[in-house]
């Protein structure tokens, strides 16, 4: 029987300060911070360009035909289980991944030089990437792109690495400052990691082109650096698997080693599946072995092992000529269309006479335009005209429509006409 004494102690403990009282709130996150305002806004003139998704011409979520074709499937399919998974996830999801990366013929693959998991999207791709690198390689400098995706930083600092940035977008041309990219990773100590977007780069929507890769792959093998790609949007700028997935072969072919983060958010619509993928590629099998031997202690107190259903999906696709021909089809639909909307917007703002030069809206690739407008423009915009984007005025291009450029090239018109 519970004595009075204790009875009373529990009475003063409930009816006290918390014992959380100390936690300060934390800021914001930006990107779902506009996406909070943007549900908070009854206009119905309103358009969100912030968070990275496709929509169609009517500003709904997109769902691949190949997707739902591929689910039907699955759930026709009675001798389908919901048992765990292992740590490393669904080994054929694996196989498939690395060949969609690498190549179905690559050297790697073929003298099992390369280990892949199972993770959960890019993120988790990336950050169990980072948990690993902590514990397992001697240098803990990580260089970013500057700027770069906003949650990049946090991978790596969670992981306790030390951060340094090297040169890549220049705002004066709104291009790649290459030559400083260079001088940047020319002067990083030896061993240092280095991320890489490997296409479709965000917020800058600039890529290096493969003449411009090799220069790099040169440096960094030179330097004896460490590539780490972060690869969410392959397929997404030329419309091609093979074609975007260039700049990471050329780091595998030459027989060096890399880390590569896959997702399939953006190139198959999954994005609250989170599949993704982390594969690093070693210099032999034996070392590929011990390295996935860690890979499951990194992962195993953090999620233990991965979800079923995304991996599945994925799978099946992959797997089926059929439906991967479908696949690829439906994602060179979405990259024209994106590309079309580009020529859209810079034809309506050559069309009103938008002061500046807005080129760059055509020469940039993938989801993103990285528009040039400042927080101030970008705030009135929103203010004025209920259009949301991030503060660096970044525009996810795919959130846009024939019916909407008009009016999101009518919001810049008027702000940088009014706001300098």
């Amino acid at each position: 029987m519970e004595s009075l004494s204790t009875k009373e102690t529990t009475s003063k403990d409930c009816n006290g300060k918390s014992v959380f009282e100390n936690v300060v709130r934390a800021p914001d996150v930006p990107v779902y911070a506009v996406m909070v305002a943007y549900s908070k806004d009854p206009s119905p003139l309103k358009l969100n360009l912030g968070i990275g998704v496709y929509r169609t011409e009517d500003g709904k979520p997109h769902v691949l035909n190949v997707v739902r074709r591929a689910e039907k499937l699955l759930l026709d399919d009675k001798s389908a289980t919901k048992e765990y998974l292992p740590i490393t996830g669904m080994a054929e999801f694996n196989k498939l991944s690395a060949q969609l990366v690498f190549g179905a013929d690559s050297p790697a693959i073929k003298e099992n030089r390369v280990t892949t998991v199972q993770c959960l999207a890019g993120c988790g791709s990336l950050r169990t990437g980072a948990d690993f690198l902590a514990k397992h390689y001697h240098q803990h400098t990580v260089y970013l792109s500057q700027p770069t995706y906003g949650n990049h930083p946090n991978f790596f600092l969670a992981a306790g690495l030390t951060l340094k940035t090297y040169r890549y977008y220049d705002p004066t041309t709104r291009g790649l400052d290459f030559q400083g990219m260079l001088e940047d990773l020319g002067s990083a100590p030896s061993g240092a990691i280095v991320l890489f977007q490997s296409c479709s780069h965000n917020p800058t929507g600039v890529d290096p082109n493969l003449e411009q890769w090799e220069q790099i792959r040169q440096l960094m093998r030179s330097k004896g650096l460490l590539p780490f790609f972060d690869n969410a949007y392959q397929g997404i700028v030329s419309g091609s698997l093979d074609m975007d997935a260039q700049s990471v072969r050329m780091f595998v072919t030459d027989g060096g080693e890399c880390l590569v983060a896959q997702s399939y958010s953006k190139i198959m619509g999954l994005y609250g599946e989170r599949v993704g993928a982390l594969s690093i590629v070693c210099k032999t099998a034996d070392v590929a072995s011990r390295v996935e031997s860690q890979l499951k202690l990194v992962i195993r107190p953090m999620y233990s092992n991965p979800p079923i259903h995304g991996a599945a999906i994925v799978t099946a696709i992959l797997k089926d000529r059929e439906m991967f021909d479908e696949w690829t089809v439906e994602l060179k639909a979405m990259v024209n269309r994106i590309i079309d909307l580009r020529k859209q917007l810079y034809d309506a703002l050559c069309d009103r006479g938008t002061p500046g030069d807005w080129s760059h809206i055509v020469k940039q690739v993938g989801m993103y335009a990285f528009s040039g407008l400042n927080a101030e423009q970008v705030g009135f915009i929103t203010k004025e005209y209920h259009i949301y984007m991030s503060s660096d005025g970044r525009i996810n291009m795919a959130g846009l429509s024939a019916k909407t450029v008009p009016y999101l090239a009518d919001a810049i018109y008027s702000a940088v006409t009014r706001i300098l």
